[in-house]
């Protein structure tokens, strides 16, 4: 019995060691790999636990010769309880307090900027909208005269702050390099001619008023700040997903403008006629801006229909709004003739191409079935994809913009991938530039039992079904989503890259496909992954070039099952029981084997 616990401890003690032992060497294993690459993570990191989960071990300790934490005054610490968590947080007060404005803006990326260039705008279109309707209409007058003034100087405020704080902080480029120096960045806009229209624009022409009055053509030279106009435009379209529906707006704007410009003009020279002298003026009755927005909207339009002017002036007048109307006209046509083809330039390209294949495949009698499956791959592509070949888009690219293109695409399905799995981390970027994407119908054949096998493939989406059986059409395996097939083929040397099953797309399937000879032209740079992938292939031919019987498979029925085998010290037993010829009962216990083995064969 002693012999018997010693025994079972020295056992148990050698399976924790083996344990440790594997634990020791998986450790080791990933921090080499964290050394050979940085990018890796580690997986022993784990996330904070949260205070409901921590237990009386866990719990903060209080500092020494102080109180703890709880009981500190409600006024030092804030806590914000959501769940089953709590969470520190400070006052948006505290934190707008202690902000710090970033010594220098990334034009092209930042979307402070461009929030702030909005403010901008905003205030130029406060200049350019409203300072002809006041110096045309009479809506400013003594009684509301301090509320134009007000917003009047809010946006030269807007204006000033434009230049002294975002536009001497803007980084620029300067031989390849971005510069970010204070001093750099402040000289530059000041040698820019940005700069010389920014001082225009507050040329400050107020002090007029003391002399001639509140008269708004003195802030005429506020309008000039157009460039922050067209910037903002450039900067919003870049992070738009639809660019195309603000260029139509902004269109829709321009002519709207022209008309509003129009319609002040307009007014003026009914004033300086005498309203309601002619039938051509306006008259005095009614919304004076609406009624002589309408006249010009039909005069711009050239819709006709209006009274004939009387005098030299309004004839003169009549005529300039006439050519000016005529070519404001075709100008703004033309531009939403080409907003709306840029905007619809991929459903173009791809109906052309759909037209001209369907025109092909009737000038060659292509079956009706065969035409019909042409255009379901067209129109599912395009509305999966957005595009026919993703190649052409990417074609346009630097190869490293490529590469992070494909991996926020497909490394995520191409590192789920087993066969992959402590491969060179490199060496699968370089694979996933190879990658191509194919789409298949439901029941298109992707593969043939008994073909070369030169390809392997990864699913993106959708699912494939393996067939097999007598007649090749039983269902042996559906295949989802990271799965990998025709790696065998792909791997094997000599006469093992024949197809061993039928696969076929069940629905509509999205899948990468690797050909063989790029991936032996990456594996030739990267030793270490080739030895590891022909391991693995050698190990799954061997598995499947297996019989049944060894897998386990139901063969034919024995009389007697196997037994498992006689433990090696009881054989010794046996065999020396023999030799020494003895009688006793291990003796008549290896003759009984010997027919039990007997009966077996």
């Amino acid at each position: 019995r002693i012999g018997s616990a010693t025994s079972l401890s020295s056992a148990v003690i050698n399976t924790r060691l083996q344990e440790l032992v594997k634990l020791f060497k998986e450790r080791t294993e990933k921090v080499k790999e964290k050394l050979t690459d940085p990018d890796v993570t580690s997986d022993d990191e784990s996330p904070t636990a949260s205070p409901a989960k921590l237990g009386p071990a866990a719990a903060p300790v209080p500092p020494p010769g102080g109180e703890p934490e709880g009981d500190k005054p409600a006024g030092d610490e804030h806590y914000c309880e959501m769940l089953c968590c709590t969470f520190k947080y400070r006052p948006w007060l505290v934190r707008l307090k202690n902000y710090q404005f970033p010594s220098s803006i990334d034009p092209l990326t930042n979307l402070m900027y461009v929030l702030w260039l909005f403010f901008v705008v905003m205030a130029w279109n406060w200049n350019c909208w409203l300072i002809p309707v006041r110096w045309a209409f009479p809506y400013q007058t003594p009684a509301n005269i301090h509320y134009w003034l007000l917003m009047d100087y809010l946006c030269d405020f807007i204006y000033l702050l434009d230049i002294l704080v975002f536009q001497t902080r803007l980084q620029f480029v300067r031989g390849g390099d971005i510069i970010t120096d204070k001093k750099a960045m402040k000289e530059n806009y000041l040698r820019s001619q940005r700069f010389k229209m920014d001082v225009v624009c507050l040329l400050p022409l107020d002090f007029f008023y003391f002399k001639v009055g509140v008269n708004p053509l003195l802030r005429f030279p506020r309008c000039l700040k157009y460039m922050a106009f067209f910037e903002f435009n450039n900067r919003l379209e870049a992070i738009l997903s639809k660019a195309y529906i603000y260029r139509v707006i902004r269109t829709t704007a321009y002519l709207l403008y022209s008309l509003h410009v129009n319609s002040c003009l307009y007014y003026w020279a009914s004033a300086y006629e005498g309203l309601g002298s002619t039938t051509w003026v306006y008259d005095g009755e009614g919304n004076s801006y609406i009624r002589c927005y309408y006249w010009a909207v039909k005069t711009l339009i050239t819709i006709g229909g209006l009274p004939d002017p009387k005098t030299l002036f309004e004839i003169v007048f009549q005529l300039l709004n006439y050519f000016t109307g005529v070519f404001a006209f075709s100008v703004m046509i033309g531009q939403m003739r080409d907003v709306v083809g840029a905007a619809t330039a991929g459903q173009t390209y791809y109906r052309s191409c759909m037209d001209s294949t369907i025109k092909y495949m009737n000038f060659y009698k292509i079956p009706k079935t065969v035409q019909n499956r042409v255009k379901t791959w067209y129109e599912y592509t395009w509305h999966s994809q957005g595009m026919l070949d993703e190649l052409e888009l990417l074609v346009q690219l630097p190869d490293k913009m490529r590469l992070d293109i494909a991996i926020d695409v497909n490394y995520n399905i191409v590192s789920k991938v087993a066969l992959f799995q402590g491969c060179d981390r490199q060496m699968i970027f370089d694979m996933l530039k190879r990658l191509r994407s194919v789409v298949y119908l439901p029941n298109d054949y992707v593969c043939k039992k008994g073909e070369i096998g030169r390809e392997m493939y990864i699913i993106q989406a959708g699912q494939v079904q393996v067939l097999g059986g007598p007649d090749g059409k039983t269902v042996l395996v559906t295949l989802k989503a990271g799965s990998v097939f025709g790696e065998i083929s792909l791997l094997a040397a000599g006469g093992g890259n024949r197809r061993t099953a039928n696969v076929i797309a069940h629905g509509f399937a999205n899948l990468f496909i690797l050909d063989k000879k790029d991936l032996n032209e990456i594996l030739v740079h990267y030793p270490e992954s080739q030895k590891l992938l022909r391991k693995k292939a050698k190990k799954m031919l061997k598995n499947n070039n297996k019989p049944k019987d060894e897998k386990g498979a139901p063969g034919d029925p024995l009389i007697i099952p196997p037994k498992a085998d006689t433990p090696k010290l009881f054989q010794a037993a046996l065999a020396a029981a023999g030799r020494m010829g003895g009688k006793g009962p291990l003796a008549q216990l290896r003759w009984r084997l010997k027919e039990l083995k007997a009966m077996q064969a």
